[in-house]
């Protein structure tokens, strides 16, 4: 063996626990600290029950629980914002002819629009500038979006 490259060897090192055990043991520190030994491990001691926190294990695991709590409301938010009756009728992705006629009609946004249609075919196509390619187009847009149509607008021939 090489003379000058082995660490010191203390055959009498002192561990002590954080629970206040201490023993001694051959290491090649000459003192060492520990969090858990054979006195308060819940192993030896019989009491499962107990939860040890080693360097935070548990923090952490409550923190990604958290984050992911925080991660499925903040997408269940999003997806009751997609259908949020008070998105604007721009959004719909109509030609500019018929979101100014349904602009000009009063019907701004798309919880109005809907209430509209469950009045009836006629009701939509009385609005004027706004015809019956229109009325499927925005119709076929709404669904994708995720809206339900009311009853009457079953009734549009598409």
């Amino acid at each position: 063996m090489r003379k000058g490259i082995h660490p010191t060897y203390y055959p009498d090192a002192k561990v002590t626990c954080s629970c206040g055990n201490t023993w001694e043991t051959g290491s090649t520190k000459k003192e060492i600290r520990t969090e858990v030994c054979s006195k308060c491990h819940p192993f030896f001691t019989g009491q499962q029950q107990r939860m040890i926190d080693i360097e935070g294990q548990v923090d952490r695991f409550y923190k990604k629980l958290q984050a992911r709590q925080e991660y499925v409301e903040e997408k269940k938010s999003r997806e009751t914002s997609k259908v949020s009756p008070d998105r604007s009728v721009k959004e719909i992705g109509l030609p500019a002819r018929a979101t100014e006629a349904l602009e000009k009609a009063g019907l701004d946004n798309i919880g109005k629009l809907i209430v509209k249609m469950g009045e009836g075919e006629a009701a939509m196509l009385a609005i004027e500038g706004f015809g019956r390619k229109s009325l499927i187009d925005m119709k076929k847009s709404l669904r994708q979006m995720g809206y339900e149509l009311p009853s009457a607008a079953d009734e549009i021939v598409v």
